[in-house]
């Protein structure tokens, strides 16, 4: 019995596993058999087995100088390669929103090696040919010996304010703005008689900046010229109150040049401590900024003081001054024609653009690394580092490291003191007395090493940057636009390098933009100006 049991299970078992086959057998010839479906890739695998061939794999051949290098080589596209406008473009920061997409990179390189502004401008233009008088070109001389020609953008500037025009300038970073405007300025204080001045300052030129740091530079600029040319510049700072607003202006009643924020001159016309009465000579220096909403309504205010001329024939009495507006800036956004139309006549406004405006800068290399935020220390900390031993070994540029936020740059400032990097600080909520002439000792290589805010990144002069990080990726592309803009530009001793560190979704949206501008050789969308729409344009 023990046995029967072992060997009926072992019957019953053949039997289960022979039935399958036993139903194949007694089907009829005209009964379907099951189908075994086989997934399409798994067959052409098979095949390319079969036949000894590899999966194909699209790799572009290197002909010649690159336009975008990616870490993978399939995503790299030639120099001599331009993408169509509708042409589907393979980008290097696609899938960059997944998280497996860590430690990816790619680079814009350098198209051209000379500066733009000066690529288009003619090698024997002169200053003189501009219609500036030799006083002005040998106070020039003396003050500026290394500035031999005008570039591009002076050489279209300075004729029409010569001749009058409301000037609205709109040009790439680096390219001669400053001196575009200071040098028409200048000329025109010169052909027009000092009135008798009141008991407050009346100055009879007003150069409007949105920080101090700029303030400082444009007067640094401004003041040799005005010495050599008997006229006094002076600049008027803010962010230490009344009393010291009060003080500067009493100390110098006499000036024909000012270089004011919106705050200070705001608070020294509501107190009475100046006026506009003689103004003959307006400047928005970075218009862009000045026209946001931070400043508008300061601005708004110091236009409504300013005696704008309505065209070209008002400027001509020398006892009823009336003010000649200039507006300039790297970028513009939409509506600056509108609010434009409420100060001036839109028939004596003249529009200079740049071709370059809004471009990625075909002169710097720009890369751009995916990374999560903890390795964003780890990463600065490596290429600050490497910047040192390459500074001691040969003289180099300096480094500037944007932030977004105050807080980030004093939290990265302690972590530089940890690793023995020495460095510069400079931020908005600094006090001004902690901000005063913190980037001019940065400009004069006290350190070589600035973190900074996007405070350091309107039309600061920065000759010595060799290298650009972004730490936290600007929230706009027109703080991108003025962050790279602080390398590559004219005069500038070194070449320019921009490294970004992208970190979050929308840091992806803007690199798509940047990267897809930059394969189509087309400007950054999205910040195209309508100012031209309801201006006319004379170039």
């Amino acid at each position: 019995m023990a046995l029967a049991r072992p060997l009926r299970v072992l019957r019953n078992t053949v039997r289960l596993l022979w039935a399958p086959r036993r139903d194949l057998a007694v089907r009829g010839p005209d009964e379907p058999l099951p189908v075994v479906r086989i997934p399409r890739v798994l067959q052409l695998r098979q095949e390319q087995r079969q036949s000894g061939r590899s999966s194909p794999r699209l790799v572009l051949a290197r002909p010649g100088p690159l336009l975008i290098s990616a870490r993978r080589p399939e995503l790299n596209q030639p120099a001599r390669l331009t993408l169509g406008r509708w042409e589907r473009a393979p980008l290097a920061s696609r899938g960059w929103k997944n998280r497996r997409s860590r430690r990816d990179y790619f680079s814009i390189e350098r198209a051209q090696h000379e500066v733009p502004a000066l690529r288009n401008s003619p090698s024997e233009g002169s200053f003189a040919a501009l219609g500036l008088e030799p006083r002005v070109l040998h106070a020039l001389q003396e003050a500026a010996p290394e500035v031999v020609r005008p570039t591009t953008v002076q050489s279209r500037t300075i004729p029409p304010l010569l001749r009058g025009r409301h000037i609205l300038c709109a040009a790439e970073t680096g390219s001669g703005k400053t001196l575009g405007y200071l040098l028409p300025l200048l000329q025109r204080l010169l052909g027009r008689p000092t009135l008798d001045s009141h008991s407050i300052p009346a100055p009879r030129g007003l150069v409007l900046v949105p920080s101090r740091e700029l303030a400082e530079q444009v007067r640094a600029v401004a003041q040799p010229l005005g010495v050599s040319l008997g006229l006094h510049v002076r600049e008027l700072e803010g962010g230490r109150g009344m009393s010291r607003i009060r003080l500067q202006l009493s100390k110098q009643p006499s000036v024909d040049v000012l270089v004011a924020t919106p705050g200070a001159l705001w608070k020294a016309l509501k107190g009475q401590l100046i006026t506009l009465r003689q103004l003959s000579y307006l400047v928005l220096d970075e218009a862009d900024t000045l026209l946001d909403e931070s400043f508008l309504e300061l601005v708004d205010y110091i236009l409504e003081k300013s005696h704008i001329a309505e065209d070209s024939a008002d400027l001509k009495d020398p006892f009823n001054p009336k003010a000649q507006l200039v507006l300039v800036g790297a970028t513009f956004p939409e509506g600056v024609g509108q609010l434009l139309s409420k100060v001036a006549s839109p028939d004596s406004l003249t529009t200079i653009t740049s071709s370059k405006l809004h471009c990625i800068m075909p002169h710097v290399r720009q890369t751009f690394m995916r990374l999560k935020g903890a390795e964003k220390v780890t990463e600065l900390v490596q290429i600050l580092k490497q910047h040192d031993r390459a500074y001691r070994s040969s003289p180099s540029g300096t480094v500037l490291v944007f932030c977004n936020s105050s807080s980030t740059v004093n939290w990265l400032g302690y972590i530089l003191d940890d690793h023995k990097i020495q460095h510069l600080r400079l931020q908005g909520q600094m006090p001004a007395s902690m901000r005063a002439g913190i980037f001019q000792s940065f400009q004069e290589g006290s350190q070589d090493i600035l973190l900074c805010t996007d405070i350091a990144s309107r039309g600061l002069d920065s000759t010595h940057v060799e290298l650009v990080v972004n730490y936290d990726f600007p929230l706009t592309l027109q703080d991108y636009i003025h962050r790279a803009g602080r390398v590559g530009r004219v005069g500038s001793e070194v070449p320019g390098t921009v490294i970004s560190f992208v970190t979050h979704p929308w840091d992806v949206n803007l690199v798509q933009k940047i990267e897809l501008a930059a394969r189509r050789r087309r400007s950054l969308p999205g910040i195209g100006s309508s100012v031209s729409e309801p201006l006319p344009q004379q170039i």
